[in-house]
């Protein structure tokens, strides 16, 4: 490290976490302004709100955000170094353009290290505060998330050949007031399971059933069994079949993979989703290293317009790939694009933007 590199390195960085915070103060404020009613509802003091909810939620405004700030961070400061003539005085004193780039590697590196670590453990927890806050004071009070979540029946697949459901479902009680379980083999059903009610024994973390009636087909006969009551050790929990929005959210690296392997078990629907998310934990940062290169390309030219001409390229390619990222997704999420290759289609591409504009850049 030259005193070139720590001189581009300090205004990197400087710039970078300074517009960080000073969106993350804004996007607080607005937050607050559109939940007032919802944290007087809530009965929670300032301080409760702030433990209970923004501890969450600033982590993961920062993180959504991450490489966009990044990428308007680069754009500014070098924009700044090229019309006060520091770029051109840099390449004519014999320093490479590809030595000039050499700091802006390292900051890229090290920022999109900082944001993999965030997605892999911080903000999945964060995210777990803040979605249990909205899940209990915000989402509830929706009118229109009580018309989505009316039906309380479950539908799932327990094993690969295992099928069940619940009825009636109340997941705040951990009970359901019917319960069903069959098993197919060679296209038949070999045994059902009937309970009046399925209930979740925190005591022995199992499920307890009630008024059970058992069918088991063996050698084409059928044996029927009753049980007033009956334990099972099912591989699913409450968790598992709560219906909640921020769970992919929620869950760290290791347990969003665990938790794909149980959803391909059950063959459930938005699998897509989960993988995606995984898969995007690792894509990002990358993208950030790319907004930094194309930053830095962008605006180490010197421009008639200045920084607002950067400024308005910037924002031009950052739309693009906001818009490549979200059509990616819909259509492994709607469609049959495997969700990897959904994850990283957006880096793809922006490789290639990369060495197109490095190519084109003036040495």
């Amino acid at each position: 490290m030259k005193k070139l590199d720590w001189y581009i390195l300090k205004k990197f960085l400087r710039v970078f976490f300074f517009s960080i915070f000073l969106f993350a103060v804004i996007s607080v404020v607005v937050d607050v302004s559109e939940k007032t009613d919802d944290f007087v509802k809530s009965g929670l003091s300032a301080g409760e709100i702030f433990t209970h909810y923004y501890i969450g939620f600033i982590p993961h405004i920062i993180a959504l955000l991450f490489p966009l700030f990044v990428f308007i961070a680069v754009i500014f400061f070098t924009s700044k170094m090229a019309g006060q003539t520091e770029i051109v005085a840099i390449l004519a004193s014999g320093t490479t353009y590809n030595r000039w780039l050499r700091p802006y590697w390292i900051g890229g590196a090290l920022l999109g290290l900082l944001l993999w670590v965030s997605n892999q453990w911080i903000v999945p927890k964060a995210n777990n505060i803040r979605g249990s806050f909205e899940a209990a004071f915000v989402d509830k009070h929706s009118t229109y998330n009580a018309l989505l979540t009316t039906s309380t029946d479950i539908y799932f697949r327990i094993d690969s050949f295992t099928y069940a459901g619940i009825y009636g479902y109340d997941t705040s009680n951990n009970r359901g007031n019917g319960f069903f379980s069959y098993k197919v083999a060679k296209g038949k059903v070999i045994h059902n399971l009937r309970a009046e009610n399925i209930i979740w024994d925190t005591a022995t973390k199992a499920w307890r059933l009630t008024e059970v009636i058992e069918r088991k087909v063996m050698d084409n006969k059928e044996v029927v069994t009753y049980t007033t009551e009956l334990k099972k050790k099912y591989p699913f929990k409450p968790v598992d079949i709560k219906k909640d929005k921020y769970t992919k959210d929620k869950l760290t690296t290791l347990q969003l993979i665990n938790q794909i392997k149980i959803e391909e078990l059950r063959g459930s629907e938005g699998l897509n989703e989960l993988k995606i998310e995984r898969y995007r934990r690792d894509a990002t940062p990358i993208t950030v290293l790319l907004l930094t290169l194309i930053g830095a390309i962008i605006a180490g030219r010197k421009l008639r317009g200045g920084s607002g001409s950067h400024l308005a390229l910037g924002f031009v390619i950052a739309a693009l790939f906001i818009i490549t990222d979200r059509f990616s997704t819909i259509f492994s999420t709607k469609g049959n694009l495997p969700p990897l290759l959904a994850a990283w289609i957006p880096n793809l591409i922006f490789i290639w933007v990369v060495y197109y504009l490095y190519k084109k850049a003036p040495k």
